[in-house]
């Protein structure tokens, strides 16, 4: 061996040794080296000993038809199963009263004297709703409210001194930021499972009404639903609502709504029963490459006014067709779907500023911002397009959807808007999605769908066939 390969050999070996006395030996402060991962594992369990007595187990029962797909909240049902998935499911799925429907969900209590938050879907047109608390404590609950553009209800049980979760800023987040998920996956009641937040003000899933999700890697699975989602202090930063699947199951996307959009539910749900949001009057959509160089823009930032409704608060502050709103009371707007979830978390009666783009210069014009109704909505869709049977605003597809869902160009109905009372929302239909037939006839223009609903209407029952993301489902409802 040659003097400089010697001397390269004996430096590896010194520093081999250097590292392993490092590695292998007490710091200078005698600090165990596994200290850090052992200081990471207890902070799991301090979380999870935190919040996993204030996580329920919700379980409701619905009179009528018992589904194939047993057990599992409605969102997820839209998912085909790879493998015979009621095998895999716990005892208590495949237990029913005859002719009823269990569905099981989590949620999480909010105050001592047993109010308990968790999702509307969990919860929806259900005759009884029980809880179970740690200990295998059951309790009735009674619905307190629910918003179905939210995803979000408020249920109570009679009982005191319960231990309550605390809340998190969730505006605060970032992503990278260490998440834990509780909940009753599989009806296996009080689960905890660890991830990150993988994203923030995630829109356009197609989900609910007014989506701002949190998007999360952290194993969420059917049954999750409803339960919360916390930061590394134990504090409430979402709400876990749904997941990206093909196989039914976790995937690695699971969608949570912010803490502080469901404080916000929450609040006007107890004071007024309900949620007012506000209305603009306009209809928008997201700027386009092309749409941006065509209006003079340097950027796709914005919301575009395609119409203006007549009567409407935009219209009486001059808002006109074209217009590019930029900012939102000083806010930047990135897009339509931040655009409508900052005028629906405004007051009615409350006026703001507008920064406008138009002849490709800014100005500012001040609004006041009106309630949203389901009247307002029906004036608000392009054309007058809506089902008053349904209680839903319908519109064509436009071709950029169609291609990324696989339609055929001209096939289908998107789903717009829709009242949270109306037939549609007890169908479950939800903004977003596109019908393709009613009764098995195809559909492609309003004329021909209030024709196929009105004969379904005199058949007693309706049937729809729907596109939801990359799925097809079917929906019915007794008229």
């Amino acid at each position: 061996m040659n003097a400089k390969r010697s001397k390269e050999y004996a430096i590896a070996v010194l520093m081999f040794v250097m590292v392993f006395l490092v590695a292998g030996s007490p710091g200078p402060a005698g600090a165990d080296p596994l200290s850090t991962i052992r200081e990471l594992d207890q902070a799991y369990v301090q979380i999870a000993e935190k919040v996993t007595p204030s996580v329920v187990r919700v379980s409701s029962t619905k009179a009528g038809p018992v589904s194939t797909d047993r057990g599992l909240e409605p969102f997820l049902r839209q998912f085909p199963f790879s493998l015979p998935f009621d095998e895999q499911l716990p005892k208590q799925f495949k237990q029913h009263p005859r002719g009823q429907e269990v569905l099981m969900g989590s949620g999480f209590i909010v105050s001592a004297d047993g109010l308990i938050m968790t999702n509307n879907h969990v919860v929806k047109d259900m005759k009884d709703i029980k809880v179970t608390l740690a200990g295998n404590r059951e309790y009735t609950a009674k619905l307190i409210g629910a918003d179905q553009d939210s995803d979000i209800a408020l249920i109570k049980i009679d009982a005191k001194n319960l231990p309550a979760v605390s809340w998190g800023d969730s505006s605060k987040l970032r992503v990278g930021e260490i998440v834990v998920a509780v909940g009753n996956p599989f009806g296996l009641s009080g689960t905890v499972t660890n991830g990150i937040v993988s994203a923030t003000g995630r829109t356009n899933v197609g989900i609910i009404g007014y989506e701002d999700f949190i998007q999360t890697d952290a194993p969420i699975n059917p049954g999750n639903s409803g339960g919360p989602l916390v930061n590394i202090d134990g504090q409430v930063i979402g709400i876990n609502t749904a997941i990206a699947t093909q196989s039914g199951g976790y995937m690695g996307v699971g969608f949570t709504i912010p803490s502080n959009s469901a404080k916000m539910v929450m609040d006007q749900l107890l004071k007024y029963g309900k949620v007012e949001r506000g209305l603009l009057g306009v209809n928008i959509q997201d700027v386009t490459q092309a749409l941006a160089k065509s209006f003079g823009r340097p950027d796709t930032g914005g919301a575009l006014v395609s119409q203006v409704v007549s009567g409407s608060p935009s219209e009486k502050a001059g808002i006109k067709n074209g217009d590019i709103i930029l900012d939102y009371n000083g806010q930047p707007v990135s897009g339509a779907a931040q655009l409508k979830n900052l005028v629906g978390q405004t007051k009615p009666g409350a006026t703001v500023k507008l920064t406008l783009w138009r002849d490709k210069k800014p100005m500012d014009v001040n609004v006041t911002i009106g309630e949203r109704t389901a009247k307002a909505l029906e004036a608000e869709t392009p054309g007058r397009e809506s089902s008053a049977e349904l209680g839903i605003a319908v519109g064509k597809v436009p071709p950029d959807m169609a291609s990324k869902m696989g339609l055929k160009p001209n096939a289908g109905l998107v789903v717009k808007d829709m009242d949270p009372n109306g037939r549609g929302a007890a169908l479950g239909l939800t903004p977003g999605d596109v019908i393709v037939e009613v009764d098995g006839k195809v559909v492609s223009d309003v004329a021909g769908f209030e024709k196929e609903v009105a004969a379904a209407k005199k058949a007693g029952v309706i049937r729809l066939m729907i596109q939801r993301g990359a799925e097809t489902i079917y929906l019915a409802e007794a008229f």
